[in-house]
């Protein structure tokens, strides 16, 4: 039955919009969602309509005896081609649940029909409940039977005509939230993988083409692609909101500065954010080393900074007394990252030499707690106990230091964390 109309249609106290939208539609079968018997009045509910023998259907509001038959009778439908699907309804929960599983199991009896959901009759709720259905449940068309009004009231019968109700932006709209809500979490290559395939079912569509490349500039910024980062959201700079216009300064920073000192301090704080992102999604293993790199760069940037010498190859003049270096294959003398933090404390003047001498010991455990790791050289991963103690331990130690490192370069402004919602309206 592949070239079949089916027909969901809500049914309240008139039967000639219901009428209008079989005859308009040509259904070849149709599911009327009604009311039943009033539990507390025992008043009969719209399945009457359906299901009611004999003449029962007032003609006119104004008439004074009903003249019609049930609506399955007027519109020439065979007890094979309806159903009567009972709702309550005033209960929006009931009513998309009925109106849900109604529509999936004529999908699977009519594979291959064209669908159509006509929601002008019934209360509010059910409605309401039929337009949410049809959200919900894809490949169906909704429709509404409406004309010119000469009052408030209602669409005179003889000016009725049933005509498309337009949902495709709402659709669309449902159907993006799923993804824009991973933002919440930094899934931003989920969001824009998601959104992706929507460009492939849509077509492109201005609102899901920015959402798609939004997430993707945070998904690159998320995976240190900042120069990929930073053309994407340049290219949305008019329409982003003065949050997310920041980022971009950021960005530029992160990318192109041509201080390198700066651009290295914008960098180890790039990682910190990082690692908390991480953590907020539960990966305390990968969080735990992004902060192993964040120390040992740290030491590293200070060395270079001030000493002009890196960890992978120390000068065989450089006086390293008191500090443990360790020579490669090829002659190389370096220091891991105690020993960097060592040659710090000892070289150099400052907060940092001064974080060493207070937190060799607090630093050592922490180390030793990722060196235990699966990650490292361990079996166990790493719980939210150990990070929350660990993170404690850099935001009341490690931080400040940078941050008053940070002033050495002329960088005082501590970099915000990356956005957990999508910027949904533009300035």
């Amino acid at each position: 039955m592949t070239s079949s109309t089916i027909l969901i249609c809500t049914v309240g106290g008139s039967h000639q919009p219901i009428v209008t939208a079989i005859k308009a539609n040509e259904a070849d079968f149709v599911c009327f969602v009604c009311s039943g018997k009033d539990p507390g009045t025992g008043k009969a509910g719209s399945d009457t309509q359906i299901l009611g023998i004999g003449n029962l259907i007032k003609a006119n509001f104004t008439d004074e005896k009903p003249s019609l038959p049930n609506i399955p009778t007027q519109v020439g439908l065979t007890g094979e081609q309806f159903s009567v699907a009972i709702c309550e309804p005033d209960n929006l929960d009931d009513v998309c649940n009925v109106c849900v599983k109604s529509v999936q199991e004529l999908k699977a009896k009519f594979p291959g029909a064209r669908f159509v959901a006509d929601y002008t009759g019934g209360t509010k709720t059910m409605s309401a409940g039929l337009v949410l259905a049809s959200m919900l449940v894809p490949g169906v068309e909704l429709k509404l039977v409406t004309g010119d009004r000469i009052d408030l009231i209602k669409v005179r019968d003889d000016w009725q005509i049933a005509t498309p109700a337009t949902t495709r932006e709402l659709r669309l709209s449902l159907e993006m939230q799923p993804f824009l809500q991973a933002w919440k979490r930094y899934a931003y290559t989920e969001a824009a993988m998601g959104l992706t395939h929507l460009l492939t079912v849509h077509g492109v569509q201005p609102h899901l083409n920015r959402a798609r490349n939004l997430s993707q500039a945070y998904a690159d910024w998320d995976a240190f692609a900042h120069q990929d980062a930073l053309q994407r959201l340049q290219a949305y700079a008019p329409v982003l909101p003065p949050a997310f216009k920041s980022h971009i300064g950021l960005l530029q920073r992160l990318s192109n500065e041509q201080d390198a000192h700066k651009k290295q301090w914008a960098r180890l704080f790039d990682l910190y954010r990082n690692a908390e992102r991480r953590a907020a999604q539960g990966r305390y293993d990968d969080a735990v080393a992004r902060i192993y790199r964040l120390i040992e760069w740290t030491a590293q940037w200070i060395l270079e900074r001030d000493l002009q010498i890196e960890t992978g190859d120390i000068p065989a003049d450089f006086d390293a007394a008191g500090v443990e270096l360790t020579t490669n294959r090829d002659g190389k003398r370096q220091a891991g990252l105690y020993a960097a933090w060592g040659v710090v404390e000892k070289k150099t003047q400052g907060a940092a030499s001064r974080f060493f001498k207070q937190q060799a010991e607090p630093l050592k455990n922490h180390v030793n707690a990722r060196n235990h790791s699966i990650l490292a050289h361990g079996f166990d991963p790493i719980d939210k106990t150990t990070w929350l103690n660990l993170y404690g331990w850099l935001n009341e130690t490690f931080i400040p230091m940078l941050c008053e490192e940070g002033l050495q370069v002329q960088m005082k402004d501590k970099p915000p964390q990356l956005p957990d919602h999508y910027p949904e309206s533009s300035p």
